[in-house]
């Protein structure tokens, strides 16, 4: 109840439950970390953010820390690099605050992919994650940075 911020990383088959649990959210961020997986996800929604959005009362949802796995939420480096994180949502004060706890999780840099609209690609890109760590036999010790020229 104390909490400015609330970061959701359940079974997504569980994000209606745990939104609902929340109480009163009028002006707390909430982010949200879950992915559906292989259709797994809550009963009438396409990704949990939009479940989120629909079963509490923050208008202040971002989608983030749902691109990689716990440990590279432990441990970002990489040789001598740091892996980076990545967000969507509507709200540019709620992403200002999810930027700083990304740095602040040891992410190199936070980027913005868009607004609510993008809660889907994130999830895919989740998928992307996932798929080439357990289902192509990668492992879980590899993650995405973005490199320019």
């Amino acid at each position: 109840a104390q909490s400015e911020i609330v970061l959701l990383a359940t079974p997504a088959t569980a994000a209606i439950d745990v939104a609902k649990s929340l109480g009163d959210t009028t002006g707390k961020v909430i982010i949200d970390a879950m992915n559906v997986v292989m259709g797994r996800g809550p009963a009438g929604f396409t990704n949990t953010a939009e479940a989120i959005l629909a079963n509490t009362q923050s208008h202040e949802v971002v989608k983030s820390f749902n691109t990689t796995g716990y440990d590279n939420m432990l441990n970002t480096v990489y040789g001598s690099e740091k892996l980076d994180m990545f967000m969507a949502g509507d709200s540019k004060d709620a992403k200002a605050r999810v930027w700083q706890l990304a740095l602040d999780a040891g992410f190199a840099e936070c980027y913005d992919v868009g607004g609510n609209d993008k809660f889907a690609l994130m999830e895919q890109f989740a998928f992307f994650w996932i798929n080439l760590a357990m289902m192509q036999g990668q492992g879980r010790s590899i993650g995405f940075k973005l490199l320019r020229r």
